[in-house]
């Protein structure tokens, strides 16, 4: 039975090690062009998020070919990386979790 169970929870953490580590390439650089920046850089650069974002809304969407919609919305996922990580949010991954508890299940 724990071999069962210890076979579940090692295909678990590779699934969702390779997950994370191949969205992690590009936020990576986008973590590392924001934490060059300064306090006021930052600020500055987040004002210039929000009213891009704001030009983006009063767009007419209609008029626009399917490989601009495109390009917009991977900008705005950009532009959204970017500023999340101007905030300095530290999240911790419910993987993480889980495996601290299992390890401390197992432990103790």
């Amino acid at each position: 039975m724990k071999k069962h169970f210890f076979y579940f929870i090692a295909t678990f953490l590779f699934a969702v090690g390779s997950i994370s580590a191949s969205a992690s390439s590009n936020t990576k650089a986008i973590r590392d062009k924001v934490n060059g920046m300064t306090d006021a850089q930052k600020e500055e650069r987040i004002t210039q998020i929000q009213q891009r974002v704001e030009e983006i809304k009063a767009m007419d969407k209609s008029q626009l070919t399917k490989a601009e919609r495109k390009d917009l919305r991977k900008e705005l996922k950009d532009m959204n990386k970017e500023a999340r990580a101007a905030h300095g949010r530290t999240t911790i991954v419910i993987a993480g979790l889980v495996i601290i508890i299992l390890l401390l299940i197992l432990i103790l």
